[in-house]
C-alpha cells in the first residue's frame, strides 16, 4: 500500500474466526478450568458441611454431659441433705424430720438474702422478712411439693 501513498498504522479487527480445531481446543481448556474450579468449590462446601456436622455433634455431647453433671450435682445435694437430716434427728433427740427441714430452709433463706446483698449492685429487692414470713415461705414450698407429689400420684 505504500506504493499508492497509503500507510496502514492500526486496524480494528472485529470478528476473528480461528480454525475449528483451535476453537475446540480453547473450549476444552475453558471447560477444564471451570470443572477444576467447580471441584474446588464442591470440596470446600463438603468440608464446611463436615465441620458443621462435627460442631453440632460436639455441642450435643457437651449439652448431654452438662445435663449429666447437673443431675449428679442435684443428686449429691439431695443425698447430703438426707444425710444431714438423719444425722441431726439422731443426734438431737426429740426433733423430727420436719423440724430439721424447717431449720434448713431458714438457713437457706438467710444464705439467699446474703447472696442477694453480695451480688446485687444497684438493685433494690423488697423481701418480706421476719419469722412469720419465713414460716409462710416454708409452708408455700412444702405445699407446692405436696401438691406436685399428689398430682404425680393421680396422673401416674
Amino acid at each position: 500500500m505504500g506504493d499508492y501513498g497509503y500507510s496502514i498504522e492500526h486496524i480494528l479487527m472485529v470478528d476473528i474466526i480461528p480454525d475449528p480445531a483451535v476453537r475446540s481446543a480453547m473450549n476444552e481448556i475453558n471447560a477444564a478450568r471451570r470443572l477444576k474450579l467447580a471441584s474446588v468449590y464442591k470440596g470446600e462446601a463438603e468440608k464446611i458441611i463436615q465441620v458443621k456436622r462435627e460442631e453440632d455433634e460436639a455441642e450435643s455431647e457437651s449439652k448431654y454431659l452438662g445435663g449429666v453433671g447437673v443431675a449428679r450435682q442435684r443428686q449429691a445435694i439431695t443425698d447430703g441433705l438426707r444425710d444431714n437430716i438423719l444425722d441431726f434427728s439422731h443426734k438431737v433427740e426429740g426433733t423430727s424430720g420436719k423440724e430439721v427441714m424447717d431449720l434448713i430452709m431458714i438457713t437457706q433463706y438467710f444464705y439467699t438474702i446474703k447472696d442477694l446483698d453480695n451480688s446485687s449492685k444497684n438493685t433494690t429487692v423488697f423481701i418480706p422478712h421476719g419469722p412469720g414470713h419465713v414460716r409462710d415461705i416454708s409452708e408455700q414450698i412444702r405445699n407446692g411439693l405436696m401438691e406436685a407429689s399428689s398430682a404425680q400420684l393421680n396422673f401416674g
